[in-house]
């Protein structure tokens, strides 16, 4: 989930194309802080780690808990409108919507499943409970078997090929290509082909997201489904994570910090990591986060930071 939520950070000082649509940008800024795309991981994260093993009713009934939960703990984060008025109402129906915000979301599932059959289908029922347009589904479905995909071994060209077999999505244009015309767009299929090949073009995780950041357009967004596909293939540096953490509440980093241990057992060792020894700090700032206070988690993550590291980024 790292990837999502560093791409929803990292992305949002430049959405609704205030870049300039460039990969040289400082990586952290004061304004990259979590939005809408952050909540509703860790609302969609949650509620899976809740009900993954339950029938279909029961994981629709605990997501609509969970993302209604979380965006009224968090009603600012910058929600679409009929998003805000599906938290209000009293029964909450599916309103139709191929918006982004279904993949946004959706990571978790990439993560959380042994099959890829089984990944779609959860992610179709993430999708539903707001976006139960055919491209909305769609959308979801395509970002978390990108991501259970890339996180099982498959190649870049396995990847792609699927994806364009699958959903159909147009992969065939480079980023150059896409970037002079591409605008703000928060529809899924707007965005998440945008965002895949992102990722079919960066070298590791940070380019990934530079890439994503340099089409511009809905960039938290397309950064954050961006950074999910991308820490499933080449993992992310712990320099990263604990800046991750370090820009969470306490409430959101305890639900990471869940995840993280969720799935630790079956997908721990990322090649491309750029820290030598990463493994022995991810699990320093593991128990940090854990047993600590925030103010504790804080001290760990300044410790593996330092001055430096701050300023680089």
């Amino acid at each position: 989930m790292y990837g999502a939520l560093l791409g929803d950070m990292i992305g949002a000082p430049y959405e609704f194309d205030r870049g300039n649509k460039s990969k040289e940008f400082p990586l952290f800024c004061e304004s990259s802080r979590f939005t809408d795309d952050s909540v509703m991981t860790i609302a969609v994260a949650e509620a899976l780690l809740d009900s993954r093993f339950l029938d279909d009713d029961s994981i629709r009934a605990a997501l609509i808990k969970s993302m209604r939960k979380w965006g009224k703990k968090y009603p600012d984060a910058g929600y679409g409108r009929k998003f805000l008025c599906w938290l209000r109402e009293k029964d909450p129906k599916p309103y139709g919507s191929c918006g982004n915000g279904s993949a946004m979301r959706v990571s978790a599932a990439g993560w959380l499943f042994d099959t890829l059959e089984e990944t779609r289908e959860k992610a179709r029922l993430t999708a539903e409970v707001t976006h139960d347009h055919p491209e909305g589904i769609k959308g979801a479905e395509a970002a978390s078997g990108a991501i259970f995909l890339a996180r099982t071994g498959r190649s870049k060209e396995e990847i792609r090929d699927y994806i364009v077999q699958e959903f159909g999505y147009d992969l065939s244009r480079t980023c150059d290509q896409i970037r002079p015309s591409y605008y703000h767009n928060e529809s899924c299929q707007k965005t998440v082909p945008e965002a895949i090949t992102a990722f079919l073009e960066g070298t590791d995780f940070e380019d990934v997201i530079r890439t994503a950041v340099s089409l511009g357009g809905d960039c938290d967004t397309l950064t954050c489904i961006a950074g999910s596909i991308a820490e499933a293939f080449y993992g992310v540096p712990a320099i990263l994570k604990a800046e991750c953490r370090r820009r969470l509440p306490e409430d959101m980093a305890y639900i990471l910090g869940r995840f993280d241990i969720s799935r630790k057992h079956s997908h721990d060792d990322f090649p491309g990591d750029t820290l030598s020894g990463s493994g022995i700090i991810d699990e320093a700032i593991d128990r940090g986060c854990q047993t600590g206070s925030k103010e504790n988690r804080i001290g760990v993550s300044d410790g593996m930071l330092g001055d430096a590291g701050r300023d680089h980024y």
